[in-house]
């Protein structure tokens, strides 16, 4: 019996993971929508896989940043850091203007009425709020509260003024060895979390079946009928981002390689998007596809991941401007275009500031639709669904976090495009072959 066991399981371990994933995906939604509420009492199977995610979001995110500051000197990094922020930048003004472009030519919530809907919203923080939370008061509170962004930036200076100490001192002095023996502890580090998010994932089997089966359970099919039109905006603007801009424009376009290649190395990053909402908790997994798929160096994905979990909302940016729309058309308002340049402009701003967990962009609607004078009661008309619609901006946040790093990578020799998934490349999508180095 035992050995029947074992077979069993080592037949189960040798499906790759990310199918096993994308079954319980299916299943679990299957399973809610037959079983209906009592089908919600998994939840807690799949907060447990979340909160799994959550227990190494910080190490990790100091164990690849310090190893990337290894490898950087002050002027890559500033050279490395400037091309992604402004990558960053560029993709989110492009995917705001998208969802509203598709906003206008479907127009969705028109033909229904916006009823009054008790809201509870918070103060949205401003620009000067959100550029001084990066500087953290306490490192060691900011790191216990989960603040990604003050984790970065103390990090970078840590790892960074290590990296200028190493270089002024004597090869053989005793700071050299042990900056240097901090640097080997820290990479250490690095590859046990891997280890770890790996382990992560095969009880994550299990946690995104219970999370899809008790979504469902609850949302059902009418709330997802009842917002259609809202639904496939959004599902057309995402489709229009990854393909035309992270796939074809960057892919093909900045980096010369297979859309379907990029597509095959980050599809478990983007099932685990999709499954548990976040950004942040994603982030592990991203670096791994980074790492042994993609085949980019630690030293611009340890820097380019973690905070593009943090500020690059590509796909939260562009539902505030499709939500702003909706908002308008439910109430008989036609936006001009100057109002809806403010829209953009606003939910740039708003969308460095969301965090990376699930349905945060509630908070930053406030200030979109204030904005532009609509009404607050909007947020609690789509609250119902956000859960759905929050696992697609997810998926294409992760995408564009994984496309600009390649295209970074590829500007800095970063990046092996003969091995990992571009070893299976086609013929027509081929180049010569670019090896990555370690300056």
């Amino acid at each position: 019996m035992v050995g029947v066991f074992r077979s069993a399981w080592q037949q189960y371990r040798s499906v790759p993971i990310v199918y096993r994933i994308g079954v319980a995906f299916v299943l679990g939604a299957l399973v809610g929508l037959v079983a209906g509420q009592p089908a919600t009492s998994l939840q807690p199977v799949g907060d447990l896989f979340v909160r799994l995610l959550e227990m190494i979001i910080v190490p990790i995110i100091i164990f690849t940043l310090l190893m990337a500051t290894r490898e950087l000197s002050p002027k890559n990094l500033g050279k490395v850091g400037g091309q992604v922020v402004l990558l960053y930048i560029a993709t989110t003004v492009v995917a705001i203007a998208m969802g509203l472009g598709v906003s206008n030519l479907i127009d969705p919530g028109t033909g229904m009425t916006l009823e009054q809907t008790d809201v509870q919203t918070e103060q949205t923080p401003s620009l000067v709020d959100q550029v001084f939370s990066i500087v953290p008061e306490n490192p060691f509170a900011a790191m216990a509260e989960g603040n990604i962004l003050a984790i970065i930036f103390f990090t970078l200076i840590f790892g960074l003024g290590m990296t200028m100490v190493r270089a002024e001192v004597e090869p053989d002095s005793a700071v050299r060895n042990g900056i240097d023996t901090i640097f080997d502890i820290v990479d250490a580090g690095a590859e046990v979390m891997f280890k770890i998010v790996w382990g992560i994932m095969e009880f994550g089997v299990l946690g995104v079946f219970a999370l899809m089966a008790a979504l469902f359970g609850e949302v059902g099919v009418q709330a997802i009928r009842a917002y259609f039109t809202l639904s496939l905006t959004l599902a057309i603007a995402i489709g229009l981002q990854i393909t035309l801009v992270y796939l074809l424009l960057l892919i093909r376009g900045a980096v010369g390689a297979s859309p379907l290649a990029f597509l095959r190395g980050i599809k478990e990053a983007l099932i685990t998007a999709l499954s548990i909402r976040s950004s942040t908790a994603t982030l592990p997994v991203s670096m791994s596809d980074a790492d042994e798929n993609l085949r980019v160096k630690e030293r611009v994905y340890g820097f380019s991941l973690p905070l593009g979990a943090t500020i690059n909302m590509d796909g939260t940016s562009m539902y505030l401007g499709i939500v702003a729309v909706f908002a308008a058309n439910m109430v008989g308002v036609s936006l001009t275009l100057a109002e809806q340049f403010a829209i953009l402009l606003t939910a740039l701003l708003a969308s460095i500031g969301t965090a990376g967990v699930p349905s945060a962009s509630l908070v930053m609607m406030t200030a979109v639709l204030t904005q532009v004078g609509l009404p607050l009661e909007v947020i609690g008309m789509i609250a119902g669904i956000d859960p759905l619609l929050d696992r697609l901006r997810t998926m294409n946040n992760i995408a564009g976090d994984l496309a600009v790093t390649t295209v970074v990578a590829k500007w800095n020799d970063a990046i092996d495009l003969t091995d990992g998934v571009w070893a299976d490349t086609p013929a027509e999508f081929s180049e010569e072959p670019v090896s990555a180095t370690d300056d």
